[in-house]
C-alpha cells in the first residue's frame, strides 16, 4: 500500500511541487504580516508621515504580490507537464501584475503623505492648493506610466501607441475642447494663485460666493454659505473676475451718523472725542486711514461720517469690533447731551386772522 502510493506521488511529482509552493507562498505571507504588524507598533512612536505611509501604502500590494508570484511559479510548475498554451501567457501576466502592483503601491503613497501634510497634519507651512495639485500630478504620471510599461509587456509597440495617439490627439482635441479648457484653467489657477482651497470668494460677475474646498483638474467645488456644494468649471475662471476676501489686509468701517439739528453747538466737540476714540482703540489698524467729519445737512439731521479700517480680517471679529465702536460713538453723543436724530416732520399750525367787523352803513342807521 505504501509502496502504490509513493509511486502516486512520484508519477504526479508536479501536484507536490505545486502543493509545497502553494503552502511556502502562504506561510511567507503570513510571515511577513507578522512583520508588518511589528513595525506599525514601532512606527507609531515616531512623528515622522513618510515611514507610516510607506507602510501602509506597501502592506496590501505586496502582501497580493506574493500571492501573484507564488501563483504564477506554481502555474509555471505545472505548465511543464502539460502542453496547454495557457501557461504560455504566465510570464506576460506576471510582468503586468508586477507593473500594477508597483503603480498601485506608488498611488497609494502619494495619496497617503497627501493625507497626512494636508489634512491629518494641517501645517500651515505647506500651501494645500500646491500639495493637492503635486498629488494628482505624480497619480496621473504614475498611472500613464505603468499603462504605457504594461502595453509594453503585453507585446505592444509603444512607439506605434504614442503615434497614434498624436493623430488621435488631434481629433479627440476638437471634441474634447471644453474638457481640454477646464485643464489648462486648471493650470491657470495653480500658477496664477488668485485663491487657493480653504479661501472665501467671490465674483461680482456671476452669483458665485462661498468657500473653496476642492481645485480639481475638470471642476472647482465651492461650499456656499448655505452649505450647498456648487461644482464650477475651471474654464469659466479664465474669463471671470474674482474677489477673495480671504487676501484682505484689514476690514473697513464706514457708517454715517446723524444727530439733531438743535445739537449743533455740540457737533464739533462729538467729533473730535469720535476720533481720539477711535485713535485709542486697540483693534482699529492706525497706519490705515482714520477720517471722521461732518459731512451734510441732512433732511432731518446733522450728518457725519467715520471711516476706519479694523487689524482683523476675519467677519466675526470684524462685527465685534464694529458694534463696540458703534456703541461707544452711541455713548459720546449722549454724554454731550445730544441725540441721534431719526426722520422727523414738524408741522406749524397757523391761527387765521379773524374778519374784520363790517362797518356800518349810514344811510340804513338813519
Amino acid at each position: 500500500m505504501l509502496q502504490k502510493l509513493l509511486d502516486l506521488v512520484l508519477a504526479n511529482s508536479w501536484f507536490v511541487e505545486v502543493f509545497v509552493i502553494t503552502l511556502g507562498t502562504g506561510i511567507v505571507r503570513f510571515s511577513v504580516k507578522l512583520i508588518f504588524d511589528r513595525l506599525a507598533r514601532q512606527l507609531e512612536k515616531t512623528s515622522t508621515v513618510y515611514d507610516d505611509a510607506l507602510l501602509s501604502s506597501a502592506r496590501k500590494p505586496l502582501g497580493l504580490a506574493i500571492w501573484i508570484l507564488g501563483v504564477c511559479w506554481a502555474a509555471e510548475v505545472a505548465g511543464r507537464y502539460s502542453e496547454s498554451e495557457l501557461f504560455s501567457y504566465i510570464d506576460p501576466i506576471r510582468q503586468v501584475a508586477v507593473i500594477w502592483l508597483l503603480a498601485w503601491f506608488a498611488v497609494r503613497f502619494v495619496r497617503s503623505v497627501e493625507r497626512q501634510l494636508v489634512i491629518e497634519t494641517a501645517d500651515p507651512r505647506i500651501d494645500r492648493t500646491t500639495a493637492l495639485a503635486i498629488g494628482k500630478l505624480l497619480r496621473a504620471s504614475v498611472i500613464i506610466t505603468a499603462i504605457l510599461m504594461a502595453l509594453q509587456g503585453l507585446g505592444f509597440s509603444v512607439s506605434g501607441v504614442l503615434a497614434f495617439g498624436g493623430i488621435g490627439g488631434i481629433a479627440i482635441g476638437f471634441a474634447a475642447r471644453d474638457l481640454l479648457a477646464n485643464f489648462f484653467g486648471a493650470m491657470m489657477i495653480f500658477l496664477d494663485r488668485p485663491f487657493s482651497v480653504g479661501d472665501w470668494i467671490r465674483s461680482p460677475d456671476r452669483e458665485i460666493e462661498g468657500t473653496v474646498e476642492e481645485i480639481g483638474w475638470r471642476l472647482t467645488r465651492i461650499r456656499t454659505f448655505d452649505q450647498r456644494p456648487l461644482y464650477i468649471p475651471n474654464a469659466i475662471f479664465t474669463s471671470l473676475s474674482v474677489e477673495n476676501p480671504s487676501l484682505m489686509l484689514n476690514r473697513r468701517i464706514k457708517e454715517t451718523i446723524g444727530i439733531r439739528y438743535c445739537d449743533l453747538d455740540v457737533l464739533p466737540a462729538i467729533v473730535d472725542d469720535v476720533t481720539q476714540m477711535l485713535k485709542n482703540h486697540d483693534e482699529i489698524d492706525q497706519n490705515r486711514t482714520l477720517m471722521v467729519n461732518f459731512i451734510a445737512f441732512g433732511a432731518s439731521s446733522l450728518d457725519f461720517f467715520i471711516y476706519t479700517f479694523t487689524k482683523t480680517i476675519v467677519w466675526a471679529e470684524y462685527h465685534r469690533i464694529k458694534q463696540d465702536v458703534l456703541l461707544q460713538i452711541a455713548n459720546i453723543i449722549r454724554d454731550h447731551g445730544a441725540e441721534i436724530a431719526f426722520p422727523t416732520r414738524t408741522i406749524e399750525m397757523i391761527n387765521p386772522e379773524p374778519d374784520p367787523e363790517p362797518t356800518p352803513d349810514p344811510e340804513q342807521k338813519a
